[in-house]
């Protein structure tokens, strides 16, 4: 046995932790993230091109986001992908710029996302439980068909836990960091 056998395995983990934290870029959090805006699209000339690719977003405060788009006629074309979204923020816009303004968080939301946190957490703990899962069943297969010894079996279940344990503690490392961007006032 060697590391490599682990390698699909260990990515599709890595990958699980990613979309984690994609996820959770999405939240908001009471303070401004251009993250948030990642998955808006604008039909840009029958394209749709996300809304980061069309202007200069930039944080001038805590809890604003400021577009400058490029092209000026795509001002309302933003505007109204934004208030299509399911982001809950009204832009504001003064014709050559929008802005977006985080309302400061209630101890209820904070609460909320909290929660949703840990849902994704969970979720994606369980997705890498699904992963330890197939690993042990593909090298269980190989066992069987005598392409591994049974020790060779018994140290790849070992070292595909130690791996599952380390994801899982990334995993809860990530979801305590984003409960601690929420929590904070």
């Amino acid at each position: 046995m060697n590391k490599e056998d682990y390698k699909p395995f260990e990515e599709k983990m890595k990958k699980t932790i990613n979309v984690l934290r994609d996820d959770l870029g999405g939240l908001r959090a009471g303070r401004a993230n251009p993250s948030i805006l990642d998955k808006i699209t604008v039909d840009y000339y029958g394209v749709p091109t996300p809304i980061t690719q069309l202007g200069s977003v930039t944080i001038p405060e805590a809890r604003i986001i400021s577009i400058q788009p490029w092209d000026a006629k795509v001002l309302k074309e933003i505007e109204k992908a934004i208030q299509k979204s399911d982001i809950g923020l009204n832009p504001n816009s003064d014709g050559k710029m929008i802005r977006l303004v985080f309302p400061p968080l209630t101890e209820e939301r904070r609460k909320e996302l909290t929660k949703t946190v840990k849902k994704y957490g969970e979720d994606a703990k369980v997705a890498v439980r699904a992963i330890r899962r197939d690993a042990i069943e593909h090298f269980k297969a190989q066992k069987k068909n005598n392409a591994i010894t049974e020790d060779d079996l018994k140290t790849a279940e070992k070292d595909i836990q130690n791996i599952t344990d380390k994801r899982i503690a990334e995993i809860e490392k990530v979801v305590e960091e984003k409960d601690k961007e929420i929590l904070e006032v």
